[in-house]
């Protein structure tokens, strides 16, 4: 049996936060990775000369006040990041051309000239407003959840009127929002605003309350950030601060079952090993975390579990293909004029490779998409033909001028079967636990996952708002740990 300090199950953004804090803190620190590669689904992968993201392609959170730049700048480590100038172009069906400008006023004047002057000045500078005072609070408040007397005084010692005042928006959905702005009628609208939530929120607009949904709409207004050789550069730079510190991640090692022994540390026994520790940080999902524990621990968050049907998978694909163009954005959403077959998708998200960055082809001619979109329900069994799926998504980007039939050198694609391969997740699911208004914030996984020495962090604790929420969750684990134990 292997005594460690801290076990981290898994190696996604939130746990190499986790881990990277405690390490600093001076813990001992173990991360158990099941795949060959860290970052979970924020990774990438080499394939037949071309190096593909396996799972998200923006990068936000770097600027002042943000979670991601809160974590790099605690721990020392500076990324090689290059800002884009535009950060998303959406191609409506009428086939036009809506550019994401990072700054609100470019980017009202764009929504106004592609959705009419009436309220959406109004609109995006509360959306604006909103998502300012998130990601502000976010980091104000980083006991939250709420789950002992301590993160309750805290919580009070750190409220201001404005965090109080505007709370109330946890009560009140996007749809409402935009029934307050008389932008409900503009169909239009309606369908950019569903489908802008998607991509960060996971969820359309009755279901996405305006705290969480609002922050999910201006995520272009933010800096967004590319990385080269891809999203794992971020993982890779936490990976080797963690091994700086004395900690060790170890690949392909399985998490096959996780019990707590009569004096209170815990097993975890891996396909290879069995590990005594003091303390776990899960960062798999909760469905996968509450499917390993046994009886002998007491999971408080069984309840909060989501089921299939109120998750997404992905159809994904890569594809190299040969330079003819430059391209405005490396970011770009696509409404389609039909639905796709069998999962009935009406977007698409094409992330480049940037036009600077030699090392995501073997090729310097040569391009990377990284094409994806929603799988809603995906443990029900449907019959599929893939090949038709691909060959309407390729139709569809040679309409859109990305490149021409023989320019495409290679692509594959991957289904719900192959994500729950990939990353083991139950059904496959991607993009984290979506938000519901049901779900009120304060109702959110708290980072304690048994009360104990038990924690959970990832994008089903901290749902929907990509890299810098799944940081988040990192942080706000680590400040619990430190106020329950190491203080």
């Amino acid at each position: 049996m292997n005594r460690t300090e801290i076990i981290v199950i898994g190696s996604g953004i939130g746990s190499l936060s986790a881990a990277c804090l405690l390490a600093q803190a001076g813990k001992k620190v173990k991360v158990v990775e099941q795949n060959y590669l860290p970052g979970g689904c924020v990774s990438s992968y080499w394939r037949k000369g071309f190096v593909f993201e396996a799972g998200a392609t923006t990068l936000v959170g770097l600027d002042t006040g943000q979670p991601l730049r809160y974590l790099l700048d605690a721990i020392g480590v500076q990324l090689p990041a290059r800002k884009l100038e535009l950060p998303m172009q959406v191609r409506m069906k009428t086939g036009r051309i809506v550019n994401r400008h990072e700054n609100i006023e470019d980017w009202i004047s764009e929504a106004k000239a592609e959705f009419g002057y009436e309220n959406q000045a109004e609109f995006w500078r509360f959306c604006y407003e909103i998502a300012q005072f998130v990601w502000d609070t976010s980091l104000k408040q980083r006991t939250f959840p709420i789950s002992s007397w301590g993160d309750l005084l805290n919580a009070g010692l750190n409220a201001t009127p404005l965090q109080l005042w505007n709370a109330r928006w946890s009560l009140y959905s996007m749809d409402y929002l935009l029934e307050k702005y008389g932008l409900k009628t503009n169909r239009d609208f309606v369908d950019f605003i569903n489908a802008q939530l998607l991509i960060t929120a996971q969820n359309t607009m009755e279901n996405v309350n305006v705290l969480f949904g609002a922050t999910a709409l201006c995520y272009t207004n933010f800096g967004n950030y590319y990385l080269d050789g891809g999203l794992i550069t971020l993982s890779n730079a936490l990976v080797t601060f963690v091994e700086s510190k004395g900690g060790e991640i170890v690949y392909k090692e399985n998490v096959e079952k996780l019990s707590q022994t009569a004096s209170g540390s815990y097993l975890v026994k891996t396909s290879k090993a069995l590990y005594d520790a003091e303390y776990v940080v899960s960062g798999i999902p909760l469905n996968n975390t509450i499917a390993l524990a046994d009886d002998s621990i007491n999971i408080k968050h069984k309840t909060k579990v989501l089921t299939s049907n109120q998750l997404n998978s992905a159809f994904q694909m890569g594809i190299g293909f040969k330079k003819s163009k430059a391209f405005s954005s490396i970011h770009y959403q696509i409404h389609l004029a039909e639905p796709l077959p069998y999962i009935h998708a009406k977007t698409i998200f094409i992330s480049l490779s940037h036009p600077g960055d030699s090392t995501r082809c073997d090729n310097a001619a040569t391009m990377v998409a990284s094409v994806s979109t929603h799988w809603p329900d995906p443990e029900k069994a449907i019959a599929y033909d893939k090949s038709t799926i691909e060959n309407l998504v390729i139709d569809e980007l040679i309409k859109q001028d990305f490149f021409k039939k023989e320019d495409v050198l290679y692509l594959h694609s991957a289904t719900p079967d192959a994500w729950e391969k990939w990353t083991k997740r139950a059904y496959g699911f991607v993009g984290g636990y979506p938000q519901f208004m049901n779900i009120k914030p304060w109702q959110m996984a708290d980072a304690r996952l048994d009360g104990h020495k038990a924690y959970c962090v990832g994008d089903s604790v901290y749902p929907g708002q990509g890299i810098p929420g799944v940081a988040l969750s990192g942080i706000v684990a680590f400040e619990k740990m430190k106020r329950d134990w190491f203080s």
